[in-house]
């Protein structure tokens, strides 16, 4: 039995996950990013809009490796975007460049085999996405057979004569909820039991929906800084939902950094409050309890002051 679902990216702009999911689709691959360190800037917002309205979700990460090193690097990026999230589907790498198809096999296997390894150091279920034609005459059979297969051909069936689990038939789909044209796939194998049972992806054995802590505090404090984790309150929720203390890591962050924790007197705070420096209402709150300030003893302050 199959599963509809579409692979989108940050062309797509801002997308109604709501209506999409309404339409009968049933996951998404999203574009976590490309090349060396460049994610994609609509890949936060995708991701946490499919997982409200309850879609299952992969990714992919679009290559321009010029050597298996540079695949690896890639890969490390990727994890950096990854991390704190779960996956129901794979992690795809994207092998499509010509500058790459043209170095032949041995190379397109080494491009593949550096990246997904890398993945699967760090807990992730690792696949390729590449076209028909490159996958029967630039990919080695063991390698096609090593990790899951993302197979594009836009066709009304697929001819590829071996196993896979995604195919992309469709470069010129029309989805509710989508602005313009969106790819469109269909998945063969229950990527989200696979993964869950395995405790991959994010997901402790059994599929609870948490990312397993395999890092530091220090380590997490770096990839708070690099970007990874978001800011303000998403990077708050996001750190506890992957069991991590969100003071803790935020005092590294801010040791990394050399900020001292200057801690100002009620008094101080009153007057600033007053003055409109922490807003007003539950974002008054919220801005002083992230902080490390007692609300309710400042608000009293700024009470008698007035």
């Amino acid at each position: 039995m199959s599963k509809k679902g579409i692979d989108v990216s940050e062309w797509q702009g801002d997308i109604d996950f709501n209506a999409v999911k309404a339409s009968g689709v049933e996951f998404v691959i999203i574009r976590a990013g490309y090349g060396t360190g460049c994610k994609d800037k609509w890949f936060e917002q995708n991701y946490r809009k499919a997982k409200t309205v309850g879609l299952d979700v992969g990714a992919y990460w679009y290559s321009y490796a010029s050597s298996a090193g540079e695949a690896s690097e890639e890969a490390q990026s990727c994890v950096n975007m990854l991390s704190g999230k779960s996956f129901e589907y794979p992690i795809y790498f994207d092998l499509e460049e010509k500058s790459q198809l043209n170095r032949g096999r041995a190379f397109c296997d080494s491009l593949i085999t550096s990246f997904c390894s890398k993945l699967e150091t760090y807990g992730y279920y690792a696949g390729f996405y590449t076209s028909l034609s490159t996958a029967n005459n630039l990919v080695s059979s063991h390698v096609r057979n090593r990790y899951a297969l993302w197979i594009a051909q836009w066709n009304t069936h697929c001819n590829y004569q071996g196993s896979y689990g995604l195919w992309q038939y469709s470069s010129n789909g029309s989805v509710p909820g989508v602005a313009g044209r969106v790819d469109m796939d269909y998945a063969y194998k229950d990527y989200p039991s696979i993964i869950k049972n395995a405790g991959l992806n994010g997901y402790k054995n059994g599929g609870s929906d948490q990312a397993a802590r395999t890092s530091s505090i220090d380590e997490v404090a770096r990839e708070v800084i690099n970007g990874a984790w978001g800011n303000g309150n998403e990077r708050k929720q996001r750190l506890t939902s992957a069991g991590y203390d969100y003071a803790s890591v935020q005092n590294k962050v801010n040791e990394l950094l050399g900020v001292k924790a200057y801690r100002k007197s009620v008094d101080e705070l009153a007057r600033e409050v007053i003055r409109g420096t922490w807003g007003n209402g539950n974002e008054r709150k919220q801005r002083l309890t992230q902080a490390g300030y007692d609300y309710a003893t400042v608000q009293k302050r700024v009470n008698e002051l007035l």
